[in-house]
């Protein structure tokens, strides 16, 4: 019986990706393109016309960590926290964009679209808000586990590579914050009851 080899982390991958290897990189850059969209998906999806905008900051996260790859010093910490914090750079800066940019519009259309009524737009946006402030209100650390792991995706050991913990401490993060986000959730209710 022969053990199957692991994949080498990303860390390692990025050392020999600089040497020049080219299977390391176009790998290196696959698994980057998996996070970078997770990321994306999680932190900037709304609706429909924030996919597209997703898509392309991932892309654009992407070209930043091949640009820094050169720059890259493995200090002891994960790969994963530098692609975090290019990532991170990239989705606040579209995000200042989309706040500022008017959605163009070529033309109105002639029929009304039938898929989101005014009221189930309404109630998503509600929801949105809703999840939006239920994570505003958790700390720093806490809020980037429930992104990782729920928003985007991320298993409990890609989450710890990326904010540099433990598998562990990721999931009594998680834990801590969703208990959290559910006390939040009764507050209001538990007021009016009284």
């Amino acid at each position: 019986m022969t053990l199957k080899k692991s994949p080498p982390g990303l860390s390692e991958l990025a050392c020999a990706a600089q040497r020049g290897d080219p299977a390391h990189v176009e790998e290196l850059m696959a698994r980057v393109q998996l996070i970078a969209y997770r990321y994306c998906r999680g932190r900037l999806v709304r609706d429909s016309r924030t996919a597209q905008l997703a898509d392309d900051v991932a892309q654009e996260i992407c070209v930043a960590v091949y640009a820094a790859l050169s720059g890259y010093r493995d200090r002891g910490r994960p790969f994963e926290a530098f692609v975090h914090g290019i990532a991170s750079h990239k989705v606040a800066d579209a995000q200042r964009t989309l706040i500022r940019s008017a959605i163009p519009m070529d033309e109105l259309p002639e029929v009304a679209d039938q898929e989101n009524t005014p009221e189930d737009h309404a109630v998503h946006t509600s929801e949105m808000h809703r999840a939006h402030g239920l994570l505003a209100d958790l700390p720093g650390s806490l809020r980037e586990v429930v992104l990782l792991r729920v928003a985007s995706g991320l298993s409990a050991e890609e989450t710890a590579r990326a904010l540099g913990m433990t598998a562990g401490a990721v999931r009594v993060a998680q834990h801590r914050a969703l208990t959290r986000m559910r006390r939040h959730l009764r507050a209001p209710r538990q007021l009016a009851r009284d």
